[in-house]
């Protein structure tokens, strides 16, 4: 046994005397030397470099739901129209737009107010209860709401100061809720000028009179008229109301001197709209000094037709006046027909399955025209997951490959913009769970991020049916891991052991077969 332990010796030693060296080694050894040192250099910058390093593994994520945040302009849509929603296969169907926050922008693009959170569409008053007649039984003793067609409407404009016409389709069941109401403001608005005819004639002497025929108490009246009140079928009138822009029925829209001054968007009650014309008489009135107009002497009219009595006379005293205190007001210069893009912005939760969420044209008081709805828009943002992640990743505070980092809002400063009649575009979102090594919240809460894989598309829609811009989305069971990794200090030992015993062995070898080489040649 200790014969055998000492025979064991893997560096034995040769005599020096037996040693020769050569130019030729001389130069081998320098080469290998330098060598050495190179791979020895890049070795270790290597040792202290780290790779980004991806894997993929099946999501186990625990959390049920999840946050979409999103800012989109919506081109040519009014905020009051613009509607949000979400459903998911689980059958969860949500209305969320009471819960954003929308802007009304003009035909620009250029963000003029703020509007606030959406009011709910339910709360208008679609027509008034105090009119019981119906409308048949109103339209006995003469139609007083005139008719108006193509030219008719075009004459009307340049005839008379005040004109409110109410933009109607034949099939629309608001429309036909309402035709009691606006027969009763037309008459209401009638008998007004008839009593200033009579006021009037009072003042003038028998022979006067006697000369006064029939005729001439109707063109008097009309002369006299505080507000025409006027109804348009767009079915009938499909030119009239494309020209006009009418997107949505019933559309009530006051022309004062035939410009377009705005449109009626209050509780369909006759006081109501007549004390709103009231209102935009008075802004429209350059002397204030004057007593009181035609519109508001069939407001006062109408409150008595209807009977209002208390705290609503008050308010409507009030509102006579508003003008002269409200002057410098800015919502007084408002004229929503200037606006008629709406930017949303806002968040919301969604379940973690298929499912989608749409900006879409709505309306509890209006049906809306198909054919005139344009949902074209632009992605400012569009991102899934904490806000705080979205911050972290585009402030720099967290690393990222370079290849990853533009996929968690790929659909930014996007436009999706459409040119012919029902058509939207459809955006179909692949969304993969994301753990980014270091991505945690101030509190150290590891935080998820969500990279998107898009698609968009444009669908074509049935003539009845409005169009929507749609966002599908669809969560994969499949995670990916990215962090970073670097070398092991046994990986840097062995590589450096490597380096050294292959370099001194393919030097060997070299040496040995040059050697061998030129011996066998001088043999010769």
């Amino acid at each position: 046994m200790g014969q055998w332990v000492a025979s064991l010796d893997m560096y034995r030693k040769v005599p020096v005397d037996l040693l020769e060296g050569t130019k030729r080694g001389s130069i081998l050894s320098y080469g290998a030397i330098l060598v050495m040192v190179t791979l020895f250099i890049l070795e270790t910058r290597a040792y202290f470099t780290t790779n980004w390093v991806s894997n993929l593994v099946l999501d186990d994520n625990d959390e049920s739901r999840v946050m979409v945040n999103f800012n989109i302009t919506m081109m040519d849509l009014r905020c009051e129209w613009a509607v949000v929603d979400t459903v998911s296969v689980l059958g969860t169907d949500q209305n969320i737009t009471a819960h954003i926050s929308k802007w009304n922008l003009d035909g620009g693009g250029i963000r003029k107010s703020y509007h606030g959170r959406n009011k709910n569409q339910k709360d208008i008053v679609l027509y008034d209860e105090d009119v019981t007649e119906t409308h048949e039984e109103l339209l006995e003793n003469g139609e007083q709401a005139v008719i108006l067609d193509y030219d008719t409407f075009q004459y009307a404009k340049n005839e008379f100061e005040y004109l409110f016409v109410d933009f109607f389709a034949s099939w629309c069941s608001h429309c036909r809720d309402l035709a009691p109401t606006w027969e009763t403001l037309a008459e209401v608005m009638d008998e007004t000028a008839a009593n200033l005819v009579i006021e009037m004639l009072e003042d003038e002497d028998e022979e006067t009179l006697h000369k006064f025929t029939k005729e001439d108490f109707e063109h008097a009246k009309k002369a006299e008229h505080p507000v025409i009140i006027a109804k348009a079928d767009c079915v009938v009138n499909q030119k009239l109301c494309q020209e006009n822009r009418i997107m949505a029925y019933p559309t009530l829209r006051l022309y004062v001197d035939g410009e377009h001054v705005d449109d009626y968007r209050g509780h369909r009650t006759v006081i109501e709209m007549a004390d709103w014309l009231v209102q935009k008489e008075g802004k429209h009135e350059k002397e204030t000094e004057t007593s009181d107009s035609a519109a508001t002497i069939a407001a006062q009219a109408a409150r008595r037709r209807m009977e209002v009595e208390g705290d609503e006379a008050e308010w409507f005293n009030e509102i006579k006046h508003k003008h002269h205190r409200g002057k410098h007001n800015r919502n007084d210069n408002w004229d929503e027909s200037e606006h008629p893009g709406c930017q949303i912005v806002g968040s919301l939760m969604i379940d973690r399955v298929p499912g989608n969420f749409h900006i879409q044209a709505r309306s509890n008081q209006h049906d809306l025209v198909p054919h005139m709805t344009n949902v074209s828009h632009i992605v400012h943002e569009l991102s899934i997951g904490d806000p705080l992640t979205r911050r972290m990743i585009t402030g720099g505070k967290v690393e990222l490959p370079k290849v990853v980092k533009d996929k968690f809002s790929p659909m930014d400063s996007n436009s999706y913009v459409t040119h012919e009649y029902h058509q939207a575009y459809h955006h179909y979102l692949k969304v993969v769970t994301t753990d980014i090594e270091g991505l945690k919240s101030y509190r150290g809460r590891q935080l998820k991020a969500y990279q998107i894989i898009y698609n968009s598309q444009r669908a074509l829609y049935e003539n009845n049916k409005v169009p929507e811009a749609k966002f599908i989305y669809d969560l994969t069971p499949i995670a990916v891991n990215y962090k970073k990794e670097g070398r092991h200090w046994y990986d840097y030992l062995t590589s450096l052991m490597a380096i050294i015993g292959g370099t001194f062995t393919v030097v060997g070898m070299m040496e040995s077969g040059i050697n061998a080489a030129v011996a066998k040649r001088r043999r010769r």
